[in-house]
């Protein structure tokens, strides 16, 4: 009997690596997105993952990916991690950078959500999980390139989570206030970075909530950010 799928859109070596590992402890069979699937090399030998080359701005890149997880078994879950970002004075923006953003991180969320659904409406559960950031509540000031992109996934998800939740499908949104901690940069406050399995230990227990008490929006931040 197939294990059951996680599809996470947009991994990369932070939040969805931990999630891939994590997820694959708990039995599922993991299927990760990404443009460039050569970076993914390592998480792939470490977790068995399938890796697919995916543009999420293109519809039929999309239904690529999911007809690939179909192969590898019943979807529970799906993951939009991939987030669409340019930063800068508004009147020095360029517009092509700006739609680019709004492409891969709004509607390739409708893109990854709009599979996800199809599959789990059938399946009768399932969770489709989005991340979202500061951004996703306000937006500051030379930052209406990732704002933009951000509103809109929040506002896909709200919209989302009321038409799927009475078939028993669960939506959430997490908002990440803060810097994910990174192999890479050794913070010199070690806890005023989120943990990336600390958040993908939220990410699991959240789809795992009865779902007489879900839960739509979850904020995760260290202690160091204001809000």
């Amino acid at each position: 009997m197939a294990a059951n799928v996680a599809v996470i859109a947009g991994a990369g070596s932070g939040l969805s690596a931990s999630l891939a590992r994590l997820l694959t402890k708990q039995g599922l069979r993991v299927v990760l997105a990404a443009r460039n699937v050569d970076k993914l090399a390592a998480l792939v030998k470490e977790t068995g993952a399938l890796a697919m080359e995916t543009d999420v701005s293109d519809a039929a890149s999309v239904e690529r990916l999911f007809e690939a997880a179909d192969k590898a078994g019943p979807l529970e879950i799906a993951v939009f991690n991939a987030s669409g970002r340019t930063r800068g004075p508004i009147a020095e923006l360029d517009p092509e950078a700006v739609k680019q953003a709004l492409l891969v991180g709004a509607y390739g969320g409708f893109l990854v959500g709009q599979q996800a659904a199809r599959r789990l409406i059938a399946r009768g559960s399932g969770s489709i999980l989005f991340t979202g950031a500061s951004a996703s509540l306000k937006g500051f000031s030379g930052s209406a390139g990732f704002a933009m992109p951000k509103f809109g996934l929040r506002g896909l998800a709200q919209s989302m989570a009321r038409e799927l939740g009475p078939k028993n499908i669960h939506v959430a949104h997490f908002i990440i206030d803060g810097q994910i901690a990174s192999p890479a940069r050794t913070p010199e406050r070690p806890d005023s970075h989120l943990s990336p399995d600390a958040i993908a230990e939220a990410y699991l227990a959240t789809h795992r909530q009865h779902r007489s008490a879900w839960t739509f929006e979850v904020e995760l931040r260290p202690w160091v950010e204001t809000f």
